[in-house]
Formats: structure tokens, C-alpha cells, sequence
């Protein structure tokens, strides 16, 4: 399981963050009256507990905006949609939800961070990022030509539409659909995936995804001017004047609140294959 932490009994200051959607809104607003009901407190600006109604999009859009309270706030999902792979909750528990918060302890489980850091070839100062699914750089002008290394030895000249290197919880995200490896939480990593690599006689990758352990860190030095666009999670980064990307797992982590934690390879489970069948009685 992932690490678990704990403090105190304290009373806590919930912050909520829904969709544009008619049910999430409605969900919202139900959720807002009974937290109310409850004699709990609503602060959107400095909360303990940030709750998203919504789907993975919401989540990911809330762990962006309080970004700056990573180290204290904890996150609890509600699905509202169709698939959510970080929502423990259903539109229909609001009220089993309202009653965990009463009853809070503090408890939660983490899940490591992707640490993204840019150099510029320019007077600009480095920027440092951090991604819960992935980050993903593709240059739309022309083949993209990078250097990869590995801490700090060279591991491959890359040609092709981009790489995007996820976190364990990203692995089910876009990095799944690029081929890539699903990833338990529990291992301080992160993955390397290839999009589009060109590979004949001439010009050669690995060609497979690569997990990089929590000691290393991965650098990709550009080698052409272009049309650069980084991805950090749904955010779209033009960039200009780059020179470098770092690629680390990050020593901060984001907490879920576990009420009701789902394991994680129950999420797998529910989110791409389903229930197992009932095995069949032989006649």
C-alpha cells in the first residue's frame, strides 16, 4: 500500500472544486449544504481537505490550483462521470462523505510527484514544475531531436514526435496508451515512454518504455531550434529558448484522504477490464 501519515484531531477546513457540468454542479451544491449542516467549515482559500466533484480532469485541475499547500492539504474525489481513477466516492455517498469528514483523523495515503525542471539557453532562470499524471514534450514544427541521458551519462540520441515521462499514477493515463508499463504507487519512480520514434538503419532507440528509480533522474538536452509545447498534465506550456529538461521524482508527494481508500490494482481493475466474471459451476 501506499505510505500512510497521520495527525491529530483537528477541525477542518474543506475546500470544494466541481466541474462545469449540471450533476457535479448540483452535487456540489447538495455537498455544500450538508458539509454546512454538519457544522463544518468551507475556506476555498486555505483548506485542509480540497474535495473535487467530478471526474480525474477535476482533480487534476484542483491539485494544480493549490499547488502551493501540497505539503498540508489532503484531496478527496467524487465521480460524477464516467470513469475516475482517483474518486473514491460516488454522486450517491455525499452523505456517508459529510459524516468521514466529521469523523476525521487525519489520515492519509501519498503518491509520488514528478519533479519537471527547465533550463533556457538565454538569460531566463530555471522553472521547476511538478505533474501528478506526466509531462510530454513534442516539437509541431518538425521532427524533434533530443539527447537523452540518464543521471548523467548518455543513454540515446531520440528522433521522433515527442517523450513523455509519467508518475506511477500517470502510468494508467496517457503513458498506458503510449505502450508504457502500469506502475504500483508504491515505487518511487518514474517512466520514459517514446512517442512516434523513428527507428531503421540510420537512426535508432530503445524503442521500449524505461523506469527510472527514485536515485536517478533523466535529462533531455534539445538539439534544434523548433516549435516546442510541454505538457504538464492538462497544461500547455509553449516554450521558447529551451535548453534542457530534468525529469526526478519529487521529494513532495500528493495525500489522499483515506476514509475508504480503493487499492490500487482495484482501481486498474475497475477502470479497463471490469468485474471479473463469476467463474462457471461445472455441469
Amino acid at each position: 500500500m501506499p505510505k500512510t501519515r497521520q495527525k491529530g484531531r483537528q477541525r477542518l477546513k474543506l475546500a470544494i472544486v466541481s466541474n462545469q457540468s449540471t450533476k457535479s454542479k448540483r452535487i456540489m451544491t447538495q455537498l455544500e449544504e450538508k458539509l454546512l449542516s454538519a457544522g463544518l467549515e468551507i475556506d476555498q482559500n486555505d483548506p485542509d481537505v480540497v474535495l473535487t466533484v467530478g471526474g480525474d480532469g477535476t482533480l487534476l485541475s484542483a491539485f494544480h490550483r493549490y499547488l502551493h499547500l501540497i505539503d498540508k492539504v489532503r484531496f478527496v474525489g467524487i465521480h460524477t462521470g464516467h470513469l475516475g481513477f482517483y474518486t473514491d466516492w460516488r454522486d450517491y455517498e455525499v452523505d456517508q462523505l459529510v459524516r468521514s469528514l466529521q469523523n476525521d483523523e487525519g489520515t492519509s495515503v501519498s503518491y509520488p510527484l514528478l519533479d519537471v525542471m527547465l533550463s533556457y539557453s538565454d538569460s531566463k532562470a530555471d522553472k521547476q514544475f511538478l505533474a501528478l499524471n506526466e509531462a510530454t514534450l513534442r516539437d509541431f514544427s518538425k521532427t524533434m531531436v533530443v539527447d537523452v541521458y540518464i543521471k548523467n551519462d548518455f543513454f540515446e540520441r531520440f528522433r521522433g514526435d515527442g517523450l513523455s515521462v509519467s508518475t506511477p499514477t500517470g502510468s494508467t493515463a496517457y503513458s498506458k496508451s503510449l505502450g508504457g508499463a502500469v506502475i504500483h504507487p508504491r515505487l518511487n519512480a518514474i517512466q520514459l515512454n517514446e512517442i512516434a520514434s523513428i527507428n531503421n538503419r540510420v537512426y535508432r532507440t530503445l524503442g521500449s518504455p524505461l523506469i527510472i528509480s527514485g536515485h536517478e533522474w533523466i535529462r533531455i538536452d534539445i538539439k534544434n531550434g523548433g516549435n516546442y509545447h510541454l505538457n504538464i498534465d492538462h497544461l500547455t506550456i509553449p516554450q521558447s529558448k529551451l535548453k534542457s529538461i530534468m525529469f526526478s521524482v519529487s521529494r513532495k508527494k500528493i495525500h489522499f484522504a483515506s476514509y475508504r481508500h480503493t487499492p490500487f490494482w482495484r482501481r486498474v481493475n475497475d477502470a479497463f477490464i471490469g468485474e471479473f466474471p463469476k467463474k462457471e459451476q461445472d455441469d
